[in-house]
């Protein structure tokens, strides 16, 4: 393994534990193109380290009482399912396409995060829109199918999504939606497993303990200097990265699109 793949695990933990999303979509990229990984196995992978690394980040969130269990059951268990629905869709879908779909994904991200919608509630003197159960579910259905389609969280969706509408503060935004995204990675992973035995494809175990590892510890040290770190500036320097990374994925891939 290289030095530009361990570094990429240590991004894709900090990012999570800082931000609250985008840790899944550095995974499929450093797994692809850093460590040459299969697309199918990539997505696979990205959702078992993902998982597994929002969810220590998530226990820290939840010592201090920043994760909506409202938010978790509303949201969370319909994006569940639609987290093994779309990893179920993923089977009759080209991995290129996949990974066009990935590096559109990625540009919108990169939109979200170098100009965030303004959160500031008080400031804009706005009560949030009390949401109905079936609107939230609905919400969390999609951004499951993104997660289970593609390997994204879909962090980047949820956490302006419960500031905005939801009413929650930043930090208990990002909480729970690092212990939604821990639901939907792990929901989605095990029909991956299914999918990639069908395709004759195994997963390299020791890598995903390896990032899962680096990346947990750099998520504990994110999410606790999530105070202290200005999030605006943060937001920019990331969106910029994702902005670059997702152009030069769709380039490579669109001129591979299965006919």
């Amino acid at each position: 393994m290289t030095w530009s793949a361990l570094l990429g695990a240590l991004a894709i933990g900090l990012t999570l534990g800082l931000l609250g999303s985008g840790g899944s979509i550095l995974t499929v990229p450093v797994l692809v193109y850093l460590v040459g990984q299969p697309e199918r196995v990539a997505i696979a992978g990205s959702l078992a380290i993902v998982g597994s690394i929002s969810a220590v980040a998530a226990c820290i969130y939840f010592a201090r009482k920043q994760i909506s269990w409202r938010y978790v059951t509303l949201f969370g268990l319909p994006s569940m399912a639609g987290s093994y629905a779309g990893a179920w869709l993923s089977n009759f879908v080209a991995s290129t396409l996949q990974l066009i779909l990935f590096a559109v994904v990625m540009l919108l991200a990169a939109g979200f995060m170098l100009r965030p919608p303004r959160m500031n509630l008080r400031a804009r003197k706005l009560a949030p829109r009390r949401r109905t159960g079936g609107s939230i579910a609905l919400d969390g259905t999609l951004v499951g199918l993104l997660t289970g389609l593609i390997g994204v969280g879909g962090g980047f969706l949820i956490i302006p999504t419960l500031v905005l509408l939801g009413g929650l503060s930043m930090q208990t935004a990002i909480g729970t939606s690092l212990a939604i995204i821990a639901l939907n990675a792990t929901t989605g992973f095990v029909k991956y497993l299914d999918i990639l035995r069908q395709h004759g494809l195994a997963l390299d175990w020791q890598l995903i303990f390896i990032f899962a590892g680096i990346g947990t510890i750099s998520s504990i040290f994110g999410a606790a200097t999530s105070n202290l770190i200005d999030g605006a500036l943060l937001r920019r320097v990331f969106g910029g990265a994702l902005f670059l990374l997702g152009a030069y994925i769709l380039w490579n891939n669109l001129g591979h699109v299965p006919r």
